[in-house]
């Protein structure tokens, strides 16, 4: 077969990641896959995983009919047996271009918290849960395929040296590190950040010697820059570092001795054999044990603690405490924290490998490519308003002053896990 993929972005994300991984794996099993993309620090992995890439024109802004204009005779050109965007804008931009115009079979993964109710429900769905898949279900899609995120249990792995990482971002060899790899977002991963800005302050004015690394980049790194340089304050001495975006975060994640993270970045962390704190919103942190890993295989990496003044500046502490009583324990029982990397890592490899999610997905490119499609104008239409009045919303919010955000991380959609079915009559 041959495969384009086209993921969201290029910034350090856990759908981005998968995506190109993914990409590198169905490759490895003989098919010629090409991936387009805008540009990132994300690229720097595709070369090293030798996907070929496409560059995205400047000129084609998403859903736009110069973008659907450039799939399409770019799936004309390379004679494209099926295309896969991860998440919505990509898929949109493959189901009203290739798709529709040279009835290339279109394959949409969604490793968001929740599915845009205006996705066509003819398109086959990749989800990341086993609670998204159910109501996706519900909701009326014909083919919903659960792969849960993938980690190259390879690449990721106990043993690789993180003494670097502590060396260049000037962290103690002899303090307990805790580590947060991800991207600075509002949706999902503010108010964790700012949690535990608060906690590690907390911890290190009481005289601990904990340290905090947290690595990525994002459109908030200054809110988040501003309350760890007040944590540090507090505690005063330096307690928590940003390190900005690192292109291979595996040094990262094997100098940590904790980790917090949810999604994607939970299983790498995971894989290197490291215990891991999952971060949710609503002032949710749990630790990952024989215990409490049932409800995450089900509902995913993440979770709601059902606190709404956790998400103001006010609240913030609430969610601190919450933090620190998880870690606290934990940093100080080394045998706890082999134990639970020893039983991380177990899971990650029997479930979430690589090859296994490689597999699968190359068995849903082949039904989408054995299945017949036939234009359905209804469901086209259906889905066509749908984006447009989702568009016009976010940009009346812009014209008010506020921040769009991303609609289907932002924990109303999440609270239902997906919206309701838009009925369409076929």
């Amino acid at each position: 077969m041959k495969v384009l993929v086209y993921p969201h972005s290029m910034e350090t994300g856990g759908s981005q990641l998968n995506a190109i991984e993914l990409a590198a794996a169905v490759r490895r099993r003989g098919h010629d896959v090409l991936l387009i993309s805008g540009p990132g620090p994300l690229l720097e992995k595709v070369r090293q995983l030798d996907v070929e890439h496409i560059p995205l024109p400047v000129n084609c802004g998403r859903l736009s009919f110069a973008m659907l204009s450039h799939l399409t005779q770019l799936v004309k050109e390379r004679s494209i047996d099926v295309v896969h965007g991860y998440e919505w804008p990509p898929a949109i931009d493959l189901y009203f271009g290739p798709h529709i115009w040279r009835r290339v079979p279109a394959v949409c993964t969604i490793m968001s918290m929740a599915v845009a109710p205006f996705l066509p429900r003819d398109m086959p769905l990749i989800v990341g849960t086993t609670a998204i898949k159910r109501g996706a279900e519900a909701a009326g899609y014909s083919s919903v395929t659960l792969l849960e995120p993938p980690v190259d249990t390879d690449e990721n792995k106990p043993g690789f040296d993180g003494s670097a990482f502590r060396r260049a971002n000037g962290l103690s060899f002899a303090s307990p590190l805790v580590v947060v790899v991800g991207r600075l977002s509002r949706e999902l991963k503010l108010e964790g950040l700012l949690s535990a800005c608060g906690a590690i302050g907390s911890m290190a004015a009481k005289g601990s010697n904990v340290e905090l690394a947290i690595v990525g980049d994002g459109p908030v790194r200054a809110d988040v820059a501003q309350h760890a340089e007040r944590a540090n304050s507090h505690a005063g001495r330096r307690a928590i570092v940003l390190t900005g975006n690192l292109s291979d975060p595996r040094p990262a994640y094997a100098a940590a001795d904790v980790l917090l993270g949810m999604g994607g970045s939970a299983l790498r962390g995971m894989a290197f054999g490291k215990p891991l704190i999952v971060q949710g919103e609503l002032g949710f942190w749990r630790l990952l044990t024989p215990q409490t890993a049932a409800q995450f295989l089900d509902a995913g990496w993440y979770g709601l603690g059902g606190d709404p003044s956790c998400v103001n500046e006010s609240g913030l502490a609430k969610g601190a405490s919450r933090l620190q009583s998880e870690l606290e324990p934990l940093l100080a029982n080394h045998e706890l924290r082999r134990e639970l990397g020893t039983f991380g890592r177990s899971l990650v490899v029997e479930r979430f490998s690589l090859a296994r999610a490689a597999v699968l997905q190359e068995d849903v490119y082949a039904q989408a490519c054995a299945s017949r499609y036939q234009l359905r104008p209804p469901q086209i239409a259906s889905s066509g308003s749908g984006v447009v009045m989702h568009q016009l919303r976010r940009k009346l919010k812009r014209w008010r002053g506020e921040c769009p955000g991303e609609d289907f991380n932002a924990i109303p959609a999440m609270q239902s896990h997906t919206p309701a079915p838009v009925p369409v009559r076929t």
